[in-house]
């Protein structure tokens, strides 16, 4: 466990699906654009968001497509802003390669079964879990009030580790859904989600 912080309440979406997600194939910080599954989950998270947004939270994204594109689903033409400090981990040399072939270049790093996290984190000339969470942390700290966060899936396990106390090796090990919203309050997760 690592020191619980006090951070305002905070709701954070995963962007939908892409077309990189359904492929395996590592993002990082290069793109590509929500598939039909993945404008569905924007979708139901825009139906769930409606009360959030009567508290008058600020929101911010990251500036990526893949994020834009589901934040504009999501908040229906409202304005929010950018924050490159939410932007994805940088996987270097790996970003754009199938995990299955950099699982078979890397027959020690696949022998530990790892996390996409310790995968991102493992990536050659990447940024590394030690300046990821820095930067994430960095972002916290400036938070002022209630905020909506729509964001990357590394990052936002990272996050949601750093709100509810936990450590490093636990945040790849939390859920990682698209489609649905995180509400992290008082060092607490819930998530919200539609029916099924």
């Amino acid at each position: 466990m690592v020191k619980l912080q006090s951070y305002p309440p905070i709701w954070f979406l995963r962007h939908g699906q892409t077309e990189w997600n359904r492929a395996f194939r590592l993002q990082g910080q290069m793109d590509s654009p929500l598939t039909e599954q993945g404008i569905a989950e924007a979708k139901a998270q825009a139906a769930l968001i409606g009360p959030v947004l009567l508290q008058s939270p600020a929101v911010i994204v990251s500036p990526l497509g893949r994020t834009r594109q589901t934040a504009d689903i999501v908040m229906g033409g409202r304005e929010y802003a950018t924050d490159p400090r939410l932007m994805e981990i940088d996987a270097g040399a790996w970003q754009g390669r199938l995990c299955e072939e950099i699982m078979r270049e890397s027959p020690d790093l696949a022998h530990t079964s790892p996390t996409a996290l310790q995968i991102y984190q493992a990536a050659p000339d990447g940024e590394g879990l030690e300046r990821f969470h820095n930067r994430i942390t960095a972002f916290l700290e400036d938070l002022t009030g209630p905020t909506v966060i729509i964001a990357h899936g590394l990052l936002g396990q990272v996050l949601r580790a750093q709100v509810c106390g936990l450590s490093l090796d636990a945040a790849g090990h939390l859920p990682n859904l698209q489609g649905c919203i995180y509400h992290l309050e008082r060092g607490q997760e819930h998530i919200l989600a539609g029916a099924t």
